[in-house]
């Protein structure tokens, strides 16, 4: 019953208070999950932006007016909450995501449940003291942490909740949404991505560089919207692939809180695990170029550090180039021309997020109509989405629903037309008024 404007008041103050304490809470989620600090605090800053528009929601939360087909009738519809909202979120995004799911939620005015990873049950913490502090009344954000089987399953099954939303692998997503749908609950999933950067023979290859290393290696290649495909055109392999690896050689894995770092860890022993695996494979299927191996010297031993990774000679059906790695390495896919690299970028089951270097307007009209991923970038890499823009993916990426954007408002509102007839008659609608 709180008025939309008032819980944007809340929402704003929520917003503020993560600004006031940015570095705090930046540097408590790289000591917590490990990414370098820089990219902590734009993950914290994502938190900050989508509290902000979401706030600005409260006053507008648009339904429509619209004419009606008799007259002395008024014709509108408008949004209303859910109820109680399951919120499970991913340890790689830990202060971004749960803001990007639980502000519009909140705005909207439901009630949530909030089940962080357990890799992060800090951040989530921290983020919900200032909630509390922001001025949420009790009840209206509840934290629980614990294990997807514990906790997650219990919020799903719950006969109170009212929406499911989910990000993480798409093998729990899948699960989820078989247990939701016993209770015809709405599932909102953001699931997994093998995303690929297509370089073209006229692209500038050093601006190429930096995106595919910015987009592989940030945040350690733990990122859904990561590139682990690179799809170059035949002519320009070699001389792209020289820049990605002096540039690679030259990364420095390390803390995340040193500032000369540009690579963190992995975020536990059981990723690392999966990334050796991955390369064991990769080493079967295509030609290391560098990397490929667990860093254990020096300041690093004791530590979850993998080097950064590159394949060269990856066929575009290869298991490397198929499935999701979710770690530092790199798949170099070489190809004839566009035709075959935009074929070999929608050869997957995701389709998250794609980007194409190219100087040829054309081309990268046709790549923003052809590429099969709900993110498509021009000339730069597949990572930095904007929070007042959708955020999904096609495919098995999710299933259909979208973050940000006002568009996330659909997943935690249901629709209501209301028709007021002010004629002082019986009109018929749905029936043939019309004159013979």
């Amino acid at each position: 019953r709180t008025p939309a404007p008032k819980r944007g008041e809340i929402l704003y103050a929520f917003g503020a208070l993560m600004a006031e304490h940015k570095e705090r809470l930046a540097r408590a989620m790289t000591r917590e999950m490990g990414k370098v600090l820089a990219e902590a605090r734009g993950d914290v800053q994502e938190g900050i932006d989508i509290a902000y528009l979401m706030a600005g929601e409260g006053r507008r939360m648009a339904g429509e007016t619209v004419p009606s087909e008799l007259p002395d009738k008024w014709a509108m519809s408008i949004r209303q909450p859910l109820g109680v909202a399951g919120i499970i979120t991913p340890w790689n995004f830990p202060m971004a995501i749960p803001c990007w799911k639980t502000m519009p939620a909140l705005v909207t005015g439901n009630t949530v449940v909030f089940k962080p990873s357990s890799d992060t049950p800090h951040c989530a913490t921290l983020l919900v003291e200032l909630m509390a502090e922001a001025g949420f009344p009790p009840g209206v954000v509840n934290l629980v942490t614990g294990s997807g089987g514990e906790v997650g399953d219990a919020i799903v099954d719950s006969p109170d909740v009212s929406i499911i939303s989910f990000t993480g692998s798409s093998t729990t997503g899948r699960e989820i949404a078989q247990r939701a749908a016993r209770r015809l609950k709405r599932v909102s999933l953001e699931l997994g991505g093998k995303n690929g950067v297509v370089v073209l023979g006229d692209a500038d290859l050093d601006l190429a560089t930096d995106g595919v290393l910015w987009s592989a290696f940030g945040t350690t290649g733990q990122r859904c919207t990561a590139a682990s495909r690179v799809i170059v055109e035949r002519s320009v392999v070699e001389p792209l692939l020289q820049r990605l690896e002096a540039r690679t050689r030259a990364l420095r894995l390390g803390s995340g809180l040193d500032p000369a770092v540009d690579v963190g860890p992995l975020i536990n022993a059981g990723a690392v695990d999966k990334v050796d695996s991955y390369v064991g494979i990769g080493r079967t299927e295509a030609e290391l170029v560098l990397g490929g191996r667990r860093a254990t010297e020096g300041d690093l031993a004791g530590g979850h550090f993998f080097e950064p990774t590159i394949f060269a000679a990856v066929g575009a059906m290869d298991r490397i180039g198929q499935e999701e790695i979710f770690g530092p390495v790199l798949s170099v896919i070489p190809v004839d021309d566009y035709g075959s690299a935009m074929l070999a970028l929608n050869q997957t089951r995701y389709g998250l997020s794609s980007s194409v270097f190219t100087r040829d307007i054309n081309k990268a009209f046709r790549a923003m109509r052809d590429f099969e991923t709900g993110i498509v970038y021009v000339n730069a890499g597949t990572t930095g989405a904007e929070v007042h823009l959708p955020f999904g993916g096609w495919k098995e990426t999710g299933n259909g629903h979208r973050e940000a954007g006002h568009i996330a408002l659909d997943t935690y509102t249901e629709w209501k037309s209301i028709y007021v007839d002010f004629s002082g008659r019986l009109q018929r609608a749905q029936i043939d008024n019309q004159p013979a």
